[in-house]
C-alpha cells in the first residue's frame, strides 16, 4: 500500500483524529470532545455507567472524569493501531491519564477500541471502549 492510497489518506486521517480527540480532552474542550462523535454513538467505559447510548450520555461521562483527573488533564495514546476499510474502520491504542478517584494519584493505563465509520465522506466515531486490565 502506498501513502496516496485511500487506505492510507483514511489511516491518516483517523490518526490525526484520535489525536485531535485527545487533545481536546486534554483542554477540557467539551465541544471539541463531541465534535467527531456520531449522534448515535455507543460507549463502554471503566466507571459507570458502564454503557452509554447516544452523545448527550456520553457527554455526561466527562463531568466524572473531569471531576477525577488530575489537572493539566494527562490524557495520551501510544501503540495506537488504526484499520480503515472504505466505510468502516477500527483502532486501538494503550491509554494513559492521572486518576484521582481514590483519594491519591494514580497514573492509570487503559486500553481503548474505537470504532468509525464514513459517513458523508468525513470518518465518525460510532464506538468507544476503554478497559483495564483485571487485576489478579
Amino acid at each position: 500500500m502506498t501513502e496516496s492510497s485511500p487506505a492510507a489518506s483514511d489511516e491518516d486521517k483517523i490518526r490525526t483524529l484520535i489525536a485531535r480527540w485527545a487533545k481536546a480532552v486534554r483542554a477540557q474542550d467539551r465541544a471539541g470532545i463531541r465534535a467527531d462523535h456520531d449522534p448515535d454513538l455507543l460507549m463502554f467505559d471503566v466507571p459507570p455507567p458502564f454503557q452509554s447510548r447516544g452523545l448527550d450520555a456520553y457527554m455526561a461521562t466527562w463531568d466524572t472524569f473531569f471531576d477525577f483527573s488530575v489537572k493539566p488533564v494527562e490524557f495520551d495514546f501510544h501503540d495506537v493501531a488504526v484499520t480503515a476499510g472504505s466505510d468502516v474502520a477500527f483502532a486501538t491504542a494503550i491509554g494513559r491519564c492521572g486518576d484521582l478517584s481514590s483519594g491519591k494519584l494514580e497514573k492509570l493505563e487503559f486500553r481503548l477500541t474505537m470504532g468509525f465509520r464514513k459517513i458523508g465522506g468525513t470518518w465518525r466515531i460510532t464506538h468507544e471502549h476503554h478497559s483495564v486490565p483485571a487485576m489478579a
